[in-house]
């Protein structure tokens, strides 16, 4: 039984240009395009489309993979409405890179999260194209099982006056040390 999928996704990003001192243009995620070629040089990204001051870029190609372990988040996903695909962008780290390059896509907004707490990448959720929800879905309905709330069971605190612990043999100090040195 397979226990992921795969499907090509184009990242298209806006650049807009920032009124700020210490950087040229605002990065975010605005689309993602299903079955969409590789660049032939990641380094060379397609205009898609231009204003006064922005311009969309197809930035590359990559593969959101979904897994079997995942569904819960991919269900929540599609439950909410208006289901995203989660973009993530990170600071190119060469000096003939872009100033970001796409790193993740996916359907999964526990996955996100995570790229959110260090602060240096772009994370943004991009609405997900029909053909795409379809397939979350299908994965979903095929390979979801609901998981029974399991209330846990307090543990009892150990009450020395009460017995039924031993320790066995001398007591060692934490630090391994034996005396007062």
């Amino acid at each position: 039984m397979t226990t992921s999928e795969k499907l090509p996704l184009g990242v298209v990003v806006e650049r807009r240009e920032a009124a700020n001192r210490w950087a040229d243009y605002a990065w975010q995620p605005v689309a993602v395009i299903p079955g969409a070629p590789a660049l032939d040089d990641p380094h060379q990204w397609r205009l898609m489309r231009e204003g006064d001051d922005w311009a969309h870029f197809l930035v590359g190609t990559l593969e959101m993979e979904l897994f079997r372990g995942e569904t819960e988040g991919y269900k929540f996903n599609l439950s909410t409405g208006q289901p995203q695909v989660f973009v993530v962008l990170a600071p190119g780290e060469e000096a003939d890179d872009p100033d970001v390059v796409a790193f993740l896509v996916t359907a999964c907004p526990y996955e996100a999260e995570k790229y959110m707490e260090s602060g240096d990448q772009i994370v943004e959720g991009v609405p997900m194209p029909p053909e795409v929800e379809a397939w979350v879905a299908a994965f979903v309905e095929t390979h979801h099982v609901d998981q029974p709330f399991k209330k846990r069971k307090n543990k009892k605190a150990y009450d020395p006056r009460k017995g039924g612990f031993q320790r066995s043999g001398p007591r060692v100090p934490r630090d391994g040390g034996g005396g007062h040195g």
